[in-house]
């Protein structure tokens, strides 16, 4: 199975630079808080994991 980013809701503040660093997009901001819109687009490149300032994400499989 592959991996995919996993967003920690308790430690998201909703900042966007996860949706700002990912280069297919698999991110959107809903409510103040990212959400992972298309896991199966993900292509492992950890730049959210890498960039989060809150470290809420990680690429879980």
């Amino acid at each position: 199975m592959a991996e995919r980013p996993y967003v920690d809701k308790e430690k998201c503040i909703g900042c966007g630079v996860c949706k700002n660093v990912c280069p297919v997009e698999v991110f959107e901001i809903e409510n103040g808080k990212s959400i992972v819109k298309k896991p199966e687009d993900c292509i492992q490149c950890k730049a959210c994991e890498a960039n989060c300032p809150e470290k809420a994400i990680t690429i879980k499989e």
